[in-house]
């Protein structure tokens, strides 16, 4: 009797873990169609804004690039996720598309459109809010809140390779370096001290900007994704925004990733 009372024991303990792991097996993957279905609604909207919109000036045409490179990236990325966090990456991918698409509206003139979610390590970032041009190695550097034929470069704000750049316009993309190399140059702490230093809605000095860390109130990486550097945690790069350690584009580290952006 003792025995059969051992073995029934045994079954029903059986039992019910099988069913636990059958409900977690069902949760998981439910939330992973529920991650992937919202990604694809905000790829598909950028999709769409593409291929109706085209660019009639620099600034315009830079900016549909930038946005269609991303439309790219996300498509890849939301085919390739195997988890929610991998999904939502994919989402943030097609919202900085988005990004550039209401920065292209901006510089033709037109309606930028309704708001687009907070990217991660946007708000942390700051943005442009004055004009400066500012001479370093021999080239000038310049920012700009709003589009012109010498800022035609936008960047909706975030962290690159652990380090902030603001939103704004900017008369060369002087952070894809950092974006393809995975680290910043020497004189990136000089060059970020020259265009920001003192410039009302970017809260960072260059000490802050060296160390990757705020000098404002939200914190370098409070609203970051992925408990780090930005994009990061278990998706991309591991932990350093966009570009990983040592090559372009984003890097799953678990064989989730794609190569490049527009480099």
């Amino acid at each position: 009797m003792e025995l059969l009372l051992i073995v029934a024991a045994l079954a029903v303990v059986v039992y019910f873990v099988s069913r636990s792991q059958k409900s977690t097996t069902r949760h998981a993957a439910g939330n992973l169609d529920d991650a992937k279905a919202d990604a694809r609604q905000a790829i598909e909207r950028l999709g769409g804004q593409i291929y109706n919109l085209t660019g009639t000036d620099d600034a315009s045409r830079q900016a549909l690039a930038d946005a269609s490179e991303r439309y790219t990236a996300a498509g890849s990325q939301i085919d390739q996720a195997q988890s929610p966090v991998q999904a939502r990456l994919a989402k943030q991918t097609a919202l900085e598309g988005l990004y550039y698409i209401r920065a292209a509206r901006t510089a033709m003139g037109m309606d930028p459109g309704p708001e687009i979610p907070t990217l991660d390590g946007q708000k942390s970032a700051g943005a442009v809010t004055e004009d400066r041009q500012v001479e370093f190695e021999g080239r000038q550097v310049a920012a700009s809140p709003s589009p012109s034929a010498r800022t035609p470069n936008y960047y909706p704000g975030g962290r690159v390779a652990g380090r902030p750049v603001p939103a704004g316009w900017y008369s060369e993309p002087w952070w894809k370096p950092a974006l393809v190399a995975g680290a910043w140059g020497v004189g990136s702490m000089l060059l970020f001290s020259s265009l920001f230093a003192g410039m009302a809605g970017v809260p960072y000095d260059a000490q802050a900007f060296e160390n990757g860390a705020a000098d404002g109130s939200d914190g370098a990486s409070g609203d970051d994704f992925g408990g780090g550097d930005d994009i990061g945690g278990d998706g991309f790069g591991g932990g350093d925004d966009f570009g990983g350690g040592d090559g372009a584009g984003f890097d799953g580290g678990d064989g989730f990733g794609f190569d490049g952006f527009d480099f």
